[in-house]
């Protein structure tokens, strides 16, 4: 098999794999009121659940891209999705916090491989105009992931309880790793091994190098955190005892959010793929949406209608599909045979992103609470969100300061950015 038909054949295998690791990363978000139970939690405790995931995948995105480089694709997604189905299965009898704790944290390694193996997969066997789109339409397939999440993982687990629920996720993923290791086949013989025999150090100051690089990871921090905030941890416990909302409401408010995700990302793909040189425009037209979604959701100080916690969530789950902008410059401005290192640099910025924003909510929480507090209050729930405005600001900041930089690059490398009057002008001309 080849051709076409082969690439859309491993590629579909690695989407797969992303859709469960998705699975996996969210299945926290939505059993939170459950875990806060379980293990006897407060907000800082039950973020820290997700914070310890979330640390380790960041931790080990340039490590797992080193590995990328050395070992390939079909390595990274056996190996990851296995570790992750081991931390679904220890979670499944987990009955203490330190238990829990080691279970994120092996969800969180193993995830740290799949997704950017699936965008190194793509980049080696699509053209390269496709592969912007392809980029998305992998994230639209993990977005999915959410939708089982909410629609799935959360029925199943108020009927069959805690344990059925995380072992059944234990045996998809060790499904997973063996379509991986039996469906990806080996790397195109035109991959370059040199590059990622180099000592680690060198090699990943080499790949972060370029400003374009590091354009693409702010605008990946920029993108994704309040979506992740939401579906990660937040959004059930926010919805369920701010809100008044019923499970089958917060469902509804999740799924609308994953769904506009999966509605917008082949839009920014096509986007990115037709107008490269302005790319950055998305990312900050999508920081200012989100900006305007949050300021709407938070400062009346009563429980929302319905429909305006639908909008915010469509606000903010569109905007979660533009982090993968970030991808794209990795790869256009990272060699081959350093594209796993450079794209593990970049993807650690939405998930950094999401460590600080998980962890802001949950520290102000409880700040601004009662002593003991386990259920907290809609006031509480709007100090909190508010506190993401600071990694809001950095992202922005990051775009504008590196956007400066790789103009000024490209400019220098005899490829300028022209100002948009003059790109009209031009495209009216031709």
């Amino acid at each position: 098999m080849g051709g076409a038909r082969g690439a859309t054949a491993v590629w579909s295998v690695a989407a797969l794999a992303y859709l469960v690791a998705v699975v996996h990363r969210t299945a926290l978000g939505v059993a939170g009121a459950d875990a806060i139970d379980r293990f006897a939690l407060g907000a800082t405790g039950l973020a820290t659940f997700s914070v310890m995931q979330l640390v380790v995948y960041a931790g080990l995105q340039i490590p797992a891209g080193r590995l990328l480089d050395r070992f390939g694709v079909r390595a990274l997604v056996a190996a990851g999705s296995a570790v992750m189905a081991a931390g679904q299965g220890l979670l499944a009898v987990a009955d203490d916090v330190p238990t829990a704790l080691v279970a994120r944290a092996l969800i969180g390694g193993g995830d740290a491989a799949i997704f950017i193996s699936a965008c190194r997969l793509i980049a080696q066997h699509f053209p390269a105009r496709r592969v912007p789109v392809m980029v998305q339409v992998t994230g639209l397939v993990g977005q999915a992931g959410q939708i089982v999440s909410a629609a799935v993982v959360l029925p199943l687990l108020h009927a069959r309880g805690w344990g059925a629920t995380f072992g059944a996720l234990a045996a998809v993923g060790a499904a997973v790793a063996v379509a991986a290791a039996v469906g990806l086949g080996a790397p195109p013989v035109s991959s370059t091994p040199a590059a990622a025999r180099e000592r680690f150090v060198p090699a990943v100051r080499a790949a972060a190098l370029p400003a374009g690089i590091r354009l693409g990871f702010w605008a990946h921090f920029t993108a994704p955190f309040s979506a992740n905030v939401v579906a990660m941890l937040w959004g059930t416990p926010f919805l369920l005892s701010a809100q008044g909302r019923t499970l089958q409401e917060v469902s509804v408010v999740l799924t609308g959010m994953t769904l506009a995700g999966m509605t917008s990302g082949p839009l920014v793909g096509q986007w990115t793929a037709r107008h490269p040189l302005r790319r950055s425009w998305v990312v900050l037209g999508s920081a200012a949406a989100t900006l305007a979604a949050w300021v709407w959701l938070l400062a009346p100080s009563t429980p929302r209608p319905f429909s305006q916690l639908v909008v915010v969530a469509v606000v903010l789950g569109a905007g979660a599909p533009v982090s993968l902008v970030g991808i794209d410059y990795a790869r256009t401005f990272s060699p081959i045979e350093r594209l796993g290192t450079a794209t593990g640099f970049v993807n650690m910025g939405g998930f950094t992103s999401t460590v600080v924003g998980v962890l802001l909510v949950g520290v102000v929480l409880e700040l601004v609470s009662p002593p003991g507090t386990t259920t907290y209050s809609l006031d509480a729930y709007r100090a909190a969100f508010a506190a993401l405005l600071l990694p809001w600001a950095l992202g922005v900041a990051g775009v504008l300061h590196s956007r400066r930089r790789t103009r000024a690059a490209l400019t220098e490398a005899g490829t300028p950015v022209p100002p948009l009057r003059e790109a009209v002008r031009r495209r009216r001309a031709a």
